[in-house]
């Protein structure tokens, strides 16, 4: 007898791997990694969430206009 394919488990990629093969890069605004437990995203204090200073990325959020802060005393 064959062995079928779980159709839940076929072709996903668990979220633990995706993150693992692209992490993102921290910008010298944020204060932990993202996911880290106690952050959140927070509006860029530079760009005001705009992600753009006189028609550049914001070189503070990376031009996302979010940083990752330390929230709850974390």
């Amino acid at each position: 007898m064959k062995n079928k394919a779980n159709p839940q488990n076929a072709g996903s990629t668990s979220r633990t791997q995706m993150q693992a093969s692209n992490p993102r890069m921290l910008n010298p605004g944020d204060e932990a990694a993202p996911g880290t437990t106690g952050t959140g995203e927070d509006v860029c204090p530079d760009c005001n969430g705009k992600g753009r200073i006189n028609g550049s990325p914001c070189p503070n959020c990376g031009g996302s206009g979010t940083i990752t802060r330390a929230v709850g005393g974390a």
